[in-house]
């Protein structure tokens, strides 16, 4: 089993306390110990628990304490890494986390040591995506993704999938670009009865900023890389999202359908109650 390596000194009105190499029991247990006694405040044992442990394996070094200081666990960006490399942080990952553990932009080989690793990770071969771990709760929410065509769905398909692994439900509307505007205009109850809108575009990049002028809800936007040759591979749909003239649309990455789902996992997670799944 690789060795946990914690460098952390407590301090800010606790009691020091010096982690080495490994954190053992008896360290955590006087933490314990002087919280019950009441010389240590829990609020000040809680923050000096926020900054550990990471697992120091070959090539990494894994955050398991992320998702009790972000809310989200730590993720693993496929490429540059070896089959071997995914394997290890993703068993690493999965058998620490307690939210969605997710695998991004990954080949077929890296989906299949992921898998071999963790039995149950499910492979979205579209979204170049492994769900390693879905989160052991439900978010009590409904997150909407909406692509504006065809050829958007392996980004609309990547935020849709990450937004499920954390607990969240969604709902998809595909093909309703600005072409055919009337499309996206049958849709505007149900979109204005979620909690958050990831919208996904290329080309002009132009259906946020139709979406945000109908509903009330917060919207997310991704440009995608789709388009001929004066879209500049995403960045003109980039330019357009950021200069929107309908207010409060937010602007992720080009093809960063990770990200955000990222971002309306953070919405609606202050918005709505979460349940043990």
């Amino acid at each position: 089993m690789a060795e946990t390596a914690i460098y952390l000194r407590f301090s800010v009105g606790l009691p020091e306390y010096t982690m080495g190499l490994l954190v053992d029991e008896r360290t955590l247990a006087r933490l314990l110990d002087d919280v019950a006694a009441g010389t240590t405040p829990v609020a000040d044992a809680v923050e000096a628990l926020r900054l550990l442990p990471y697992e120091t394996l070959t090539d990494a070094r894994v955050d398991h304490h992320r998702e009790l200081r972000t809310g989200h666990p730590e993720a693993i960006y496929g490429p540059g890494k070896t089959v071997e490399q995914i394997r290890d942080i993703a068993a690493a990952l999965a058998a620490q986390a307690d939210g969605a553990v997710l695998l991004t932009r990954v080949t077929p080989e890296q989906a299949a040591a992921a898998i071999d690793a963790v039995p149950g990770a499910r492979y979205h071969e579209q979204a170049r995506l492994v769900v390693v771990k879905a989160a052991d709760r439900t978010i009590d929410a409904t997150v909407a993704v909406v692509a504006a065509g065809t050829s958007d769905l392996p980004v609309a398909e990547e935020a849709a999938i990450s937004v499920q692994a954390t607990g969240a439900r969604v709902e998809r509307i595909t093909d309703v670009g600005v072409a055919g505007v009337h499309r996206v205009l049958e849709h505007r109850a149900a979109l204005e009865a979620t909690d958050c809108v990831i919208v996904v575009a290329g080309m002009d990049g132009a259906l946020p900023s139709v979406v945000a002028g109908l509903i009330s809800k917060p919207i997310v936007a991704v440009p995608t890389s789709v388009g001929y040759g004066a879209s500049f591979e995403g960045l003109s749909a980039l330019l357009t999202m950021l200069a929107s003239c309908a207010p409060g649309v937010a602007v992720v990455n080009i093809d960063g359908g990770f990200g955000a789902a990222q971002v309306a996992h953070r919405i609606v997670r202050t918005l709505r109650p979460q349940a043990n799944g």
